[in-house]
């Protein structure tokens, strides 16, 4: 145990240094000075309401850190957020760093994991499906008992804790949700799991919460309550996805399947089921259904139309009334009708479901009218058509710089805000050691930066390949050329490596010309995006450890592979963004506007630090050693590949050229 100090400050050394609490009650615990540097810097920034980006490599210990002076301030009385981007960061705090913590020290303080409210079983929308079962499901009803039986025995009564996954439609009925909730008049209210989990939050010092929650409670919090309790500080570890995070969260999404669904849900005609088939005097709403169906497979229909003929030339980006609105109106008539026949029933569950039909047609002819109107002159549209028997066309929007909103339901409302990741900074600046990049997109003006090196010792335990003689990636001889040269690296790591790409295209394309090879060596070779699941992949590279793993996009990051398990990763080409995605264009055009450079001040320093996530993916602990190969020569040839190589840790590079031996940088 270790007290606080009399001033009321927790001494970061004492716990965390070489001869610290830690390092004598754990035998493989090895004192770090960045995580030292790293817990004291927040510390300061905690206590002089300061907002702080901290980039810490890969083995710091960021987690132990930011607790560190997250616990100091619960000492203050003062409530902390910690939000992650994954689940799997969200588990190792709850589940092993926080209440190793709470172990070792002598201040008592309480944490605890908020999920979104949609994961939670509501037992009174639980007895309602019930008691209409057999109107409301079809293939579901046997998910719906085994939810019921569950309901009995659970503690927390949320998704995370069932031992299956449960039927979409089954979840959807019984799942809590803010627009149904009956709150204190509700006769479930003494047990129900989500105020039991409010409950539990709002004494909690600190709570721990993911990207997606944490902005939708900023949001809500503008206008109404949030579903979060009051914090005073908040830490945001993963903190490169969220600007990503914040487009998903101020933009639209709406395809075909959202009115499939909705519609479905309310009235099947092929099956007669659904909330309007089992209610009397409901033949005016059902109507208003099919009519509104009707109506959204021609609006969708129109979409596709219109897209097939622009989408070489606008790449999918499309002006305000692109196509003919014939479909507000219906949802606008659907309604009505639902308001109807709720102000008409006298049963007040039923009335509850009719309430989150009628504000979910709100709310989607709302983003319909802006969509089609597009109301926001700082955001781009677009529509987006997925392959496969059953297209789904989607309607999509962002905002061009999501910085003004975050800047105004973050960074205003509290006095420090600490960001921190492996990868924020990108060297495409002299402005806070190359932040200003990173503080730009997310509208942070005013901070602090520390930029924090990694414990490991990357000159000996990572040789970084250059192929400078490969062909340009946009030539048609690049496809196989990577081929042979991928090949030959992953005959020098004996299978056992991470091929990460840009696009799925070029992931296919050397898939299919590699897979005699990976036959004839009896590796086994794992495609993302061939059916199966993410995690179900990752698993089973860890199990086979001659697999080789092709992935895009998501596997460049939040990925942790430790051991011989990953020995390679090969970049195939440097990961700029497509620049005629219509979002990017859109960015692309503004800093035009501005008289600015996009790819010097946008594309670049967003390409170096997606790099440097796929660098990362290989040395995840002290003993971890390997290769990693970049086959664009672009990184050798352009003047701007060195800042690639400057972002990241040094190591021990070498240029390889077809006809030289390899030279050493």
């Amino acid at each position: 145990m270790i007290s606080f100090q009399e001033q009321g400050r927790l001494d970061i050394d004492q716990i965390l240094g070489q001869e610290g609490l830690l390092s004598r009650s754990f035998a493989g615990f090895e004192s770090r000075p960045q995580q030292v540097e790293m817990a004291c810097a927040i510390q300061k920034a905690f206590d002089n309401g300061r907002h702080l980006c901290v980039e810490a490599g890969t083995g710091t210990g960021k987690s132990f850190a930011y607790l560190m002076a997250a616990i100091d301030q619960v000492q203050r009385k003062k409530k902390v957020l910690v939000s992650t981007y994954t689940i799997t960061l969200q588990q190792q705090l709850i589940n092993k760093d926080i209440p190793l913590l709470g172990e070792l020290l002598e201040y008592p303080f309480s944490a605890c994991l908020a999920k979104g409210r949609n994961n939670y079983l509501c037992l009174r929308r639980l007895d309602y499906a019930q008691r209409h079962a057999r109107g409301l499901f079809d293939d579901a009803l046997s998910d719906l008992m085994r939810i019921a039986a569950w309901a009995g025995t659970t503690e927390d009564g949320s998704l995370s804790d069932l031992d299956f996954t449960p039927d979409q439609d089954a979840w959807d009925a019984v799942m809590s949700e803010h627009g149904n909730c009956r709150g204190r008049k509700c006769e479930h209210f003494p047990k129900c799991f989500y105020w039991r989990a409010r409950r539990q939050l709002k004494t909690a010092d600190i709570i721990v919460a993911n990207h997606a929650l944490l902005f939708s409670d900023l949001a809500l919090k503008e206008d109404a309550p949030g579903f979060l309790p009051s914090y005073d500080l908040v830490v945001i570890d993963e903190a490169h996805n969220m600007e990503h995070v914040a487009e998903e969260h101020f933009g639209i999404n709406i395809s075909n399947f959202t009115f499939t669904y909705l519609l479905g849900r309310l009235y099947n005609p092929r099956r007669r089921k659904g909330l309007l088939a089992f209610l009397p005097g409901a033949d005016a709403a059902v109507e208003a259904v099919r009519a509104l169906d009707k109506a959204s497979k021609l609006f969708f229909t129109q979409v596709q139309a219109w897209y097939e003929h622009a989408e070489k030339e606008t790449f999918g980006r499309c002006q305000p009334g692109f196509v003919q609105d014939n479909i507000t109106t219906p949802i606008r008539d659907l309604r009505a009708a639902l308001s109807k026949l709720s102000k008409q029933s006298k049963d007040e569950d039923d009335r509850s479901e009719f309430t989150r039909y009628i504000d979910r047609c709100r709310s989607l002819e709302m983003e319909l009218q802006d969509f089609l109107t597009q109301s926001k002159e700082t955001s781009v549209y677009w529509v987006e058509i997925g392959g496969g028997r059953r297209k789904r066309i989607a309607l999509r929007s962002a905002p061009l710089d999501v910085g003004p909103d975050v800047k105004r339901c973050l960074f205003d409302k509290f006095s420090s805000v600490v960001t921190t990741s492996a990868t924020l900074s990108c060297g495409a600046g002299e402005d806070k050691n190359g932040f200003s990049f990173f503080a730009s997109r997310i509208g942070l003006s005013e901070f602090d930066a520390v930029r924090l090196g990694s414990p490991f010792d990357y000159p000996r335990q990572v040789t970084l390949y250059l192929e400078a003689d490969m062909p340009a990636p946009t030539q048609a001889e690049f496809g196989p050329a990577a081929t042979e040269k991928i090949k030959q690296y992953l005959l020098q790591s004996d299978g056992r490596a991470f091929v990460l790409f840009t696009s799925y295209s070029m992931l296919q394309n050397i898939a299919e010309r590699i897979g005699p090879f990976m036959a004839e060596q009896g590796m086994e070779l794992l495609i993302q995006g061939g059916g199966t699941d993410r995690s179900i992949l990752l698993d089973r590279f860890k199990e086979d450890h001659r697999s080789v793993l092709f992935g895009t996009d998501s596997f460049w990051q939040g990925v942790d592979v430790p051991g011989e398990a990953l020995s390679n990763v090969i970049i195939v080409r440097l990961p700029f963004a497509v620049p005629n995605h219509p979002l990017i264009q859109g960015r692309i055009e503004a800093l035009q506007a501005r008289g600015e450079n996009p790819f010097w001040t946008y594309q670049l320093p967003t390409a170096i630090i997606k790099f440097k996530q796929g660098f990362g993916r290989l040395i995840r602990n002290k003993t971890d050693t390997g290769i990693i190969v970049v086959l664009d020569s672009r990184i050798v040839k352009r003047n701007y590949g060195r800042l690639f190589l400057e972002a990241i840790p040094p190591c021990t590079v070498e240029v390889v050229r077809d006809k030289d031996d390899p030279d050493s940088w």
